[in-house]
């Protein structure tokens, strides 16, 4: 079979949700209503006092959960993301840092997973290993800043979880030791190493190098403010054909009491992760352990255990008992790397998705999903990995399975890449507001921030404010309702349709306003385990008559045309206005259009509205007439409708014109509906 773990290892060059119900939507705070008729909203209560009937209460949209882990994994090794290349400078290698942070804010992620141990050596000064050679291309170079303290510091000012990637055993990805630099420890020990797959490797049966992999880890993790500790699906080497791993002496020194060599493997990877796990919440409770392991632990057919798949196994192959760490609470999370399409007979995403949640239910493990964004639209790939719209539906089958909290997306570059649309397709589907990081462990709220001041001007609304009275904030949330509110309605918060952005910052621009609509405002803190206090009393904003362009066209309305072929329907209560438009796929385009007159030239965010239903399109192409020529945007209509959807930010000329289109042209099966839109400069 093509395993997810061989299509990785190709792009690696020889190396590598929630779903919103009413008990998962981690609100954790309640209000109480003010009977005063006042503009000025409401007093906060203690955090944690939310009812399960009153989030019962609440309606939510599965397509804009509160909660959602969303990242994407920087690989370093052999330069596959970050930096580009070796030898390039200080200034330089920042700078491409940055634009790989930016792009996941402008996906509307909130973490990033970043390797910084790729070979045994090291993206910070460390005592233990020398410098990685893929930053200056010779391995102890220095590269004259500390790489590790940079990145950190620019994740969380745009306050993106770090997470920092480790390779446990890898030195190499070769297997001369004589290339290594002369002070490297698999050098000075060469009892500690082995060669095997033309690749050099520590020992894991060896107890002394357990303990060095662990030291040089915890020194990252006692030296910088990291979010998360993250093992990849290294563990023993991935099978070489007719090679056997050169370990059956220290089998012989160390396996006492050990059937077999297989079962004293398991274990000693079982020590690596189980010391890890213990020295890493003893150090610092806060810091997140995971690990992102080959997608399959064992077959049915080996085990009654197991998946219904008939791929490799971990557990034998690489003797990684993944299902044991869950269910001994070993990792806080774990993210498969399930990088197989939806109906692949060998090994079927939804198969393992259903698996894995049954795994971790009931463990208080953390479930996030490797997805292969390297796979779609790749050359060679199936052709289920050129639909645009394959990345999206695993993440609509997602929303299944509540113990699904995020994924997580390999890799960067692919994510940039943005090959026939898939991204795009899943950012607009599922990715169309802003998303708090699933809260872990015991935290402890912060009290409700307080909004000292929000003005109106040409960049969108300024908010200021200053933290509560107890508690310990990190991050805050802003939230967004429409008109001037008189009371918090719990439901404001219950997903994140009004989650306007998160920052650690005590002030915030909401750039998305519109000039003419008046708007309440809520703040809330959270702690360092993403931990939500009880919000702000509301801060009321005007409408203004001048100031920020804003447009809506709607398709009953002037500016608005469509083709014959283009039914009316009133079937839907989602709907803008008093009714919308709608169409069969074809192979032609036949666009309905939206005309609007762009008042100069400049960055416009543009967002759709459409009803939603399982019976529509899953992949509807909206075209944006940008000033550099139309760019698609593949929307699935299946789900969160009813409300303005981003899809995205754009680049217009000025004048009159037919600005938002919705294309008939389609692969997606099920009617395409052209609504409203809105276009509102920046």
């Amino acid at each position: 079979m093509t395993t997810p773990r061989a299509g990785r290892k190709r792009r690696l060059a020889a190396l590598g949700r929630i779903a919103a119900t009413a008990l998962a939507l981690a609100l954790t705070f309640a209000f109480t209503p003010t009977t005063a008729a006042t503009a000025a909203v409401t007093t906060p209560r203690t955090a944690h006092t939310a009812t399960a009937t009153a989030l019962a209460a609440c309606a939510t949209d599965p397509a804009t959960p509160k909660r959602q882990l969303r990242a994407m994994w920087v690989a370093s090794v052999a330069n596959i993301d970050w930096p580009s290349r070796t030898g390039l400078s200080a200034s330089a290698q920042q700078a491409e840092f940055r634009a790989w942070l930016d792009l996941a804010v402008q996906k509307r992620m909130n973490a990033v997973v970043v390797q910084i141990r790729p070979t045994a050596d090291a993206f910070w000064p460390s005592p233990y290993e020398p410098w990685s050679q893929w930053l200056t291309g010779t391995q102890g170079g220095n590269p004259g800043y500390d790489p590790l303290a940079f990145m950190v510091s620019e994740a969380h000012a745009r306050n993106l979880e770090f997470h920092a990637w480790f390779n446990p055993y890898r030195i190499a990805n070769h297997a001369d030791p004589t290339r290594l630099v002369s002070t490297h420890p698999a050098r000075q020990h060469p009892d500690w190493r082995f060669a095997y797959g033309g690749k050099l490797y520590y020992n894991p049966g060896i107890p002394v190098v357990r303990d060095f992999i662990e030291d040089a880890v915890m020194d990252a993790v006692t030296r910088y403010d990291i979010d998360g500790v993250h093992l990849d699906d290294y563990f023993y080497p991935y099978p070489a054909s007719g090679e056997t791993i050169p370990d059956a002496a220290a089998y012989a020194q160390y396996g006492g009491g050990f059937a077999n060599i297989a079962d004293w493997r398991r274990d000693n990877v079982n020590l690596l992760v189980k010391e890890l796990d213990q020295r890493i919440h003893a150090a610092k409770s806060w810091v997140k352990f995971g690990v992102s392991p080959f997608g399959i632990w064992r077959n049915a057919s080996t085990d009654p255990l197991g998946s219904q798949t008939s791929g490799m196994q971990s557990y034998d192959a690489i003797y990684a008992d993944t299902r044991l760490w869950v269910k001994q609470g070993w990792v806080d999370y774990i993210a498969p790397q399930i990088y197989w399409n939806i109906g692949y007979n060998v090994a079927d995403y939804k198969t393992l998705t259903a698996w894995w949640a049954g795994t971790v239910r009931g463990t208080g493990v953390q479930l996030f999903v490797g997805q292969a964004a390297y796979r779609a639209g790749a050359s060679g790939e199936s052709a289920a990995w050129q639909r645009p719209g394959e990345l999206s539906d695993h993440l609509t089958y997602n929303r299944q399975h509540p113990e699904v909290l995020g994924d997580v997306f390999f890799s960067a570059k692919d994510v940039r890449a943005d090959r026939i649309g898939a991204v795009s397709t899943l950012v607009a589907a599922h990715y169309s507001k802003p998303a708090l990081v699933p809260a872990y462990g015991a935290g402890t709220a912060p009290a409700g921030p307080s909004i000292t001041s929000a003005t109106r001007g040409t960049g969108g609304v300024a908010l200021s404010w200053q933290r509560g009275g107890t508690g310990t904030p990190v991050s805050y949330a802003v939230y967004r309702v429409d008109g001037s509110q008189s009371a918090a309605d719990p439901c404001f918060f219950a997903d994140a349709r009004n989650l306007v952005g998160t920052t650690r910052a005590t002030s915030f621009t909401d750039a998305g306003a519109a000039a003419g609509s008046a708007y309440t405002y809520y703040v809330t803190a959270l702690d360092r385990l993403h931990t939500e206090g009880g919000p702000s009393a509301g801060k009321v904003v005007t409408g203004s008559g001048s100031g920020q362009f804003s447009v809506i066209v709607d398709n009953s309305g002037p500016g608005f045309t469509a083709g014959s072929s283009w039914g009316t329907s009133t079937y839907s209560g989602q709907r803008y206005g008093a009714d919308y438009r709608f169409a069969d796929p074809v192979s032609s385009s036949d666009v309905a259009w939206y005309q609007a007159s762009i008042p100069s030239a400049g960055s416009y965010k543009v967002e759709v509205w459409y009803p939603a239903d399982a019976g529509y399109n899953s992949s509807a192409p909206y075209i944006v007439a940008t000033s550099g020529g139309n760019q698609t945007v593949y929307v699935d209509q299946r789900s969160g409708g009813g409300a303005w959807r981003s899809i995205g930010t754009f680049s217009l000329n000025a004048g009159t014109y037919n600005v938002v289109g919705v294309s008939r042209w389609t692969a997606g099966t099920g009617y395409v509906i052209a609504d409203a839109v809105r276009v509102t400069k920046l």
